[in-house]
């Protein structure tokens, strides 16, 4: 038998992660807000997540196998992640072919283009969400209508303050269990925090870029709501209501901490994760769309090079 030696400058860090392990836990977190919007929506949600998912693995191969060449990737399952978060941020009665479409950019153009894994500067899968946004606009904001909530006419809670309603037009609870209209990943706050805490659990992710992003969301919107002369009650109900409602927390959890798109040190996601709530609080409230995660986290992936550069890891073995 052959002995391999390996020569590699210090530090030598062994774990027992890898990339196979890490993406299966992601898709594991994302199970229960899977299982909640199948429950609101339907079958349809199994539908168009097996889709996107079979698409994403399926052009990953292709462009592999015959274009770029190598060893495939599929298995280590990142495929697999990309595909779920694409479904997760579409309407149940989206178009099949759309879905398809949305699955070819993500990976074609976001991911493969750049060399694959880790090398893609922007999330993929909210690369291809922003393009069917703006390709297919009717498609993307019809969403199917929930028995019971006559206010909100199959608008997302987000449009409906955007018009005007107010933000108490759903409870707390309506938020927390998935009980409105939206995307698939936008109906179950509850269930996504469960699956950040099990990502927390096994140290996939860290705290500091959602919790950060979270703060920075409630604390720009309570000083809005301070500075129109809301109520009292309102100084808590919107600044907890734009934490819950739209793709806030599947964008902060899942798509903010992402290894490749998202600083290195502890400091530079935090500033990452500032202007990431910053942003999207400034499309929310100033801009023409009434959700902005997908474009604030786009944004900010675009100064990960900038704040790496000049917010630095101490080197190994400085106090």
């Amino acid at each position: 038998m052959a002995n391999k030696l390996i020569v590699a400058p210090a530090p030598h860090v062994q774990t027992m992660q890898s990339t196979g392990r890490i993406m299966r836990d992601v898709v594991i977190a994302l199970v229960p807000a899977l299982i909640v919007s199948t429950v609101v929506f339907g079958w349809s949600v199994l539908c168009v997540t097996a889709l996107s998912v079979l698409s994403c693995v399926g052009f990953e191969y292709l462009i592999q196998r015959f274009l770029v060449g190598g060893k495939p990737t599929v298995g280590n399952w990142s495929a697999v992640v990309t595909g779920v978060l694409l479904a997760f941020n579409l309407p149940a009665s989206i178009p099949w072919w759309i879905v398809v479409m949305g699955a070819f950019v993500a990976i074609a153009i976001a991911k493969m283009t750049f060399g694959g894994l880790g090398k893609n500067p922007f999330n993929p899968a909210l690369v291809g969400r922003v393009f069917l946004l703006i390709a297919y606009p009717v498609q993307m904001t019809a969403f199917p209508e929930i028995e019971g909530l006559d206010a909100l006419s199959g608008a997302t809670p987000l449009a409906a303050v955007k018009h005007g309603a107010a933000a108490d037009i759903l409870g707390v609870q309506d938020l927390l269990l998935g009980n409105m209209p939206g995307s698939l990943g936008e109906v179950a706050a509850l269930a996504l925090f469960a699956g950040f805490v099990y990502l927390l659990w096994r140290r996939v992710i860290t705290w500091h870029i959602p919790v950060t992003v979270f703060v920075t969301m409630a604390a720009f919107a309570f000083v809005v709501a301070l500075s129109r002369g809301a109520e009292e009650a309102a100084l808590w109900q919107f600044p907890l209501f734009h934490v819950l409602a739209g793709g806030a927390m599947l964008g902060a959890i899942f798509m903010a901490t992402d290894y490749s798109t998202s600083p290195m040190t502890v400091r530079g996601g935090v500033i990452f994760a500032v202007g990431i709530g910053a942003i999207t609080m400034c499309i929310r409230l100033w801009g023409a769309y009434p959700e902005g995660m997908s474009f604030a986290i786009l944004i900010m992936n675009s100064t990960v090079p900038l704040i790496n550069k000049y917010v630095k890891p101490k080197r190994f073995g400085v106090k």
